[in-house]
């Protein structure tokens, strides 16, 4: 099923429009080359801003643009000298992710119009995450827009709403990492990196973030070999997974999953509250 990941994520995601039809997002988990990285660049004047941007990459990068997105292919060993490049040196250009198969595109309007921009349909992939709706609290805005992805080959979609995401943003600023927007997402996206960095594994992290994050949540954390799925202890925000011997699949609600073949011979269920649940290849 892996050539039909960008189709069946795209058709998803569109079933969910109504749900807030402001924004969209996706991240796909690709092909893999043990040398070679990905970074995804964002911009709102991509013809000037991409144009020089290629122009000052190495010789062994590979810039491909994709709407007011491009994915830089270059190798692994000059992935985090690339990076600062590009926060130095082009301050227009947003990195959305990097690693050595996520790819992220998201944009302000409706669904449908994102896939087609950056035509998702078309992708293939072992595994993806994709969200419609802004989170309640931030502006309409690319860079506002899930998923959020504070490491490499990590990324996160939250259904919910942090009441101590201002104090955890300062705790991990003094850590040293950096945040793009006010959303609280990003906020529980660099927490668990943070975790990680620390030595926990993702069920480890998601674990800790019962006690630490405070509100009403489900995440659906990417990585990359699998993906992970957690609801707080009051679990008041809707989530169902199915899974088949071909398949596992999540959405908020359970329209999502009924686009998928083999639907109908599915566990289907609705996660604990409380529970980690992760899947790997």
């Amino acid at each position: 099923m892996e050539p039909e990941l960008g189709s069946l994520l795209s058709d998803m995601l569109i079933t969910m429009t109504d749900r807030g039809p402001d924004s969209a997002g996706i991240a796909v988990y690709g092909s893999s080359d043990p040398d070679r990285s990905k970074i995804v660049v964002q911009s709102f004047t991509p013809d000037a801003d991409f144009g020089a941007l290629e122009e000052a990459l190495g010789g062994d990068c590979v810039l491909n643009v994709k709407d007011s997105h491009a994915v830089i292919e270059l190798p692994e060993s000059e992935l985090e000298q690339t990076r600062g490049l590009i926060e130095t040196d082009f301050s227009s250009i947003r990195i959305i992710s990097a690693g050595s198969v996520i790819e992220i595109y998201k944009e302000v309007g409706l669904p449908k119009d994102v896939v087609k921009r950056f035509d998702i349909a078309s992708m293939h992939g072992t595994h993806g995450i994709g969200h419609t709706r802004m989170a309640t609290e931030s502006a309409v805005t690319t860079l506002g827009a899930h998923p959020f992805s504070t490491a490499l080959d990590q990324c996160l979609v939250h259904n919910g709403s942090l009441s101590n995401h201002n104090k955890l943003r300062r705790e991990l600023v003094r850590e040293g990492m950096t945040f793009e927007t006010e959303n609280d997402s990003e906020v529980a996206a660099a927490y668990l990196t943070s975790r990680m960095a620390h030595g926990m594994n993702l069920a480890e992290a998601l674990e800790s973030g019962l006690q630490a994050l405070d509100g009403f949540y489900t995440f659906v954390v990417g990585t990359r070999s699998g993906f992970g799925v957690l609801r707080d202890p009051i679990a008041c925000k809707p989530a169902v997974l199915a899974e088949t011997d071909r398949y596992v699949a999540f959405g908020s609600e359970y329209r999502a999953l009924a686009v998928l073949p083999g639907i109908d011979g599915a566990k289907v269920w609705e996660p604990e509250p409380a529970t980690v649940y992760f899947w790997e290849r």
